[in-house]
């Protein structure tokens, strides 16, 4: 009977979602059906105290912390001064824009925390310049939208911090155990960059030059100490994410106006109000999360859930890769948002019954819905590409199935092998 429940209430939620009632007011609307079985005894007049309450978190202020930064610093152009640094660090490497364009959103990952901000952001200037350069369109699209994916992979990372608000685990922990898996994903395209520029002939780029190098450093290095500040604020100890966040928007005001002449006022406003409604929305979902994680909690319906599949199987590893099987599938037809502030509840007691460790599964749960971007019917990745180039959705979608194979092997490994998450947080004394 449990599970005939837990069925219907995550079948209540995903259709509500999928006829088009946003995240938050279908969470909503689920708790609210859960209140009225007799399984759950809780008093309408607490819903309001725990909508408050699931606000009223600390760690939350890092999302329009690092939201703003990232948005600041599209508006102040310097998504084109770290593409010519990018570039120039390539020099002859065959087929060298593209590596370009891996490389630059690694740099830029660190500093928007979002894959849509990275397509969207860096996505058409990325593609222009592989257009420039002779390359087939959907190829260049591909390589586009693969590596907007890493930006929430390496740190900051918003679904990371919506992640570990619900499972109420460390940010700052999260952060650093996915910059090796982030890195590893890079390299992996970037080699998968490198068999298509032998195998197609691309052209090598210009020779490295040492003053164009040290010029275009000089302009990007401002900017670049945005992301040295998170990490390694982190890593040292200094602060935590939230503080991070505040260091970070601060920092990029003060190299913004002072390095790279600021924006007009209107401009700033109008970015300042898009940051301020997202973090609305975003504040909202998790709100609306923590009613529902605790009274699906309080039904015992995760429970019943745990040990409905350990039953399944006793194997941490098996056990990790059926719920990946399922986040593959929830991928397809969910955003990542939407998906995490649905699941985690759910998943949250399974994986603590089969010991597998929050921080490794937060990386897994993301690095999974991120190849949910790329994929259709619902990817936005796909969508903010077709409307910032001029190529198809179908042509995208075509072009896009050669890079899915390294993506899931990265996942495959990452999934089985905790350690590439966990070793760098373990260096560094943070678990």
């Amino acid at each position: 009977m449990d599970l005939v429940l837990i069925a219907l209430f995550i079948i209540v939620l995903l259709v509500l979602y999928l006829i088009g009632i946003p995240v938050a007011f279908a969470l909503g609307l689920t708790s609210l059906i859960l209140m009225l079985t007799p399984m759950v005894s809780y008093s309408p007049e607490l819903v309001a105290q725990t909508l408050v309450s699931g606000a009223d978190s600390f760690v939350l202020l890092a999302i329009p912390l690092f939201l703003l930064t990232g948005l600041y610093m599209n508006s102040f152009g310097l998504t084109n001064i770290i593409f010519d640094f990018a570039e120039e660090m390539i020099g002859p490497i065959r087929g060298g824009i593209a590596h370009v364009n891996i490389l630059a959103s690694l740099l830029f990952s660190g500093m928007t925390g979002t894959a849509a901000a990275d397509a969207a952001g860096l996505g058409a200037i990325e593609y222009e310049a592989m257009q420039d350069a002779g390359y087939e369109k959907g190829y260049s699209a591909a390589v586009t939208g693969s590596s907007a994916i890493i930006g929430p992979i390496i740190p900051p990372s918003v679904p990371l911090i919506m992640y570990g608000v619900l499972a109420q685990v460390s940010i700052g922990v999260l952060f650093i155990a996915g910059i090796v898996p982030g890195l590893i994903m890079g390299a992996t395209l970037l080699l998968l960059c490198t068999y298509y520029a032998y195998s197609h002939g691309y052209e090598r780029g210009t020779w490295w030059s040492l003053p164009d190098i040290w010029r275009s450093f000089k302009a990007a290095a401002p900017a670049l100490g945005t992301p040295v500040l998170i990490i390694g604020g982190l890593l040292g100890g200094f602060f935590t994410a939230t503080e991070a966040g505040a260091v970070a928007l601060f920092y990029t005001l003060f190299v913004g106006y002072v390095f790279y002449g600021g924006v007009e006022n209107g401009d700033f406003i109008e970015t300042t109000y898009e940051g301020v409604v997202t973090t609305a929305a975003l504040t909202f979902i998790v709100a609306s999360a923590t009613l529902y994680g605790f009274l699906i909690r309080r039904a015992q319906l995760p429970d019943a859930l745990a040990e409905a599949v350990v039953g399944v199987t006793g194997d941490p590893t098996v056990l990790l890769l059926m719920i990946v099987g399922v986040l593959l599938i929830v991928g397809l037809m969910m955003e990542t948002i939407a998906a995490i502030t649905i699941l985690t509840p759910v998943f949250l007691p399974v994986i603590n019954v089969a010991g597998i460790d929050p921080i490794h599964f937060g990386i897994v749960m993301i690095l999974t819905l991120m190849i949910g971007l790329l994929t259709p019917p619902f990817g936005i990745i796909l969508f903010i590409l077709e409307k910032v180039t001029d190529v198809g959705l179908e042509r995208i979608m075509r072009s896009m199935v050669p890079f899915y194979i390294p993506l899931l092997i990265i996942l495959l490994l990452v999934a089985v092998l905790p350690s590439l998450t966990l070793w760098l947080p373990k260096l560094v004394g943070l678990i």
